[in-house]
């Protein structure tokens, strides 16, 4: 039978809602849409919130949305207090002060604003704040801490004013061992946020370079979580239309800072792109993590850097994953050959440097980095098992000419 309804453009759709206040439930409760921040008084009394500690990171503490939220609550006779210790990279020191500015202060929740590192450090905070547990105890690999009824973690609200990250719904945080080098995942089953406040406005204006650098990022996080092994219909399917959105407004929020509707596009795409990651990353972050556990380099950076060399890697064995890809992004071309080519030409369009030695990452480090990289939880998750040998070349590589 014959229907002669018209169809209708999923995307048309899309653009036409993404300035729409919206809000969903899934993964955890979110709060979307332009001027959301403007809400944190409700939503603070509706978790019963009464003086929270609001963590930032330490580029972002003289930025303009500090001072909104601090003057938001204050306006609603909500008592906060601000600790802004946290690097681009947090390090379990901070996490420790962080930790115990929350005692001292005798807070009730912990408000994170900013980027990843902001939402990561704020994490790592909440699940020693209420405490004695040691940090290293919350590795990912060993069994979960024994959390005390009476000493619950604090209620979490995440912010994020980066379209990257996607750590704004999820648990887990990387935070780096200063003795050892190398970064590790924190976590445990019963910390989440208890909502993620999604406002586009808060990223209006942020500059190119990290517009560029956290947009790449939520590329590679559904990139890489796409490509983990296994059956996950629901990280896949965010996954693929995070990658449908990211190819109409990476570029553009990119040239177009105060395009408010790319903006609220790449915030979806990036939320998006962290349930992707759920089911585990590659590669690329395992190296990634460990380059910047010992150099300090940006995450998202970094992670775009060594993305080219991985998808030489990782991609001529997953031809049907890179169709879908492929598809999703509206390239014509589906081969494997044409997908890496569309790749490297948005990190070419959005001046991604070519190679780690561009942001001092020197050749002696290949061999050290290599072995701490299999160490890495998203290194088990790869699609393609490497070896040493071989990671030494993946790494040598992204150092020397990535793309």
């Amino acid at each position: 039978m014959n229907d002669a309804r018209p169809r209708l453009d999923i995307r048309q759709i899309n653009s036409k809602e993404i300035l729409k206040p919206q809000d969903w439930t899934f993964p955890i409760p979110i709060a979307y849409g332009p001027g959301r921040i403007n809400e944190i008084e409700e939503i603070c009394k509706s978790f019963n919130i009464n003086h929270p500690l609001i963590v930032t990171d330490k580029s972002s503490q003289d930025l303009p949305f500090i001072g909104r939220l601090m003057d938001l609550l204050k306006e609603a006779n909500i008592k906060s207090g601000l600790f802004t210790g946290i690097s681009p990279n947090p390090k379990e020191d901070e996490i420790a002060k962080g930790s115990s500015s929350f005692r001292s202060g005798d807070h009730d929740a912990v408000i994170a604003i900013g980027g990843g590192s902001a939402m990561d450090g704020a994490k790592a905070i909440c699940l020693t704040a209420n405490n004695e547990i040691p940090l290293w105890d919350f590795e990912w690999e060993k069994e979960p801490a024994k959390i005390s009824n009476d000493k619950p973690f604090p209620k979490l609200i995440t912010i994020p004013t980066t379209a990257g990250t996607g750590a704004e719904t999820e648990g887990t945080a990387m935070v780096t061992d200063t003795d050892k080098g190398m970064k590790f995942c924190i976590c445990h089953p019963g910390l989440r946020p208890s909502i993620a406040i999604l406002d586009p406005e808060l990223t209006l204006g942020l500059p190119r370079t990290l517009t560029a650098w956290t947009g790449a990022d939520a590329m590679i996080h559904s990139i890489e979580g796409y490509c983990v092994p296994g059956f996950h219909p629901l990280c896949d399917g965010a996954a693929l239309e995070s990658l449908s959105l990211i190819s109409e407004n990476l570029i553009l929020a990119v040239d177009e800072p105060n395009n408010i509707k790319a903006r609220g596009a790449m915030l979806v795409a990036s939320c998006l792109g962290g349930i992707a990651f759920l089911k585990g990353l590659g590669l690329v972050h395992a190296i990634s993590h460990m380059v910047g556990a010992e150099f300090d380099t940006h995450h998202g950076l970094t992670n775009a850097i060594v993305l080219p060399v991985i998808t030489r890697f990782n991609f001529p064995q997953l031809e049907g994953k890179v169709q879908k890809m492929s598809s999703a992004m509206q390239y014509d071309d589906h081969s494997v050959d044409a997908f890496i080519s569309n790749i490297d030409e948005i990190l070419d369009r959005i001046e991604i440097p070519k190679n780690l030695a561009e942001i001092g990452v020197p050749m002696d480090c290949a061999e050290r980095i290599s072995e701490k990289s299999m160490k890495d939880s998203a290194f088990a998750t790869n699609p393609r098992i490497a070896s040493l040998e071989e990671m030494n070349a993946l790494v040598s590589q992204s150092i020397k000419q990535a793309r």
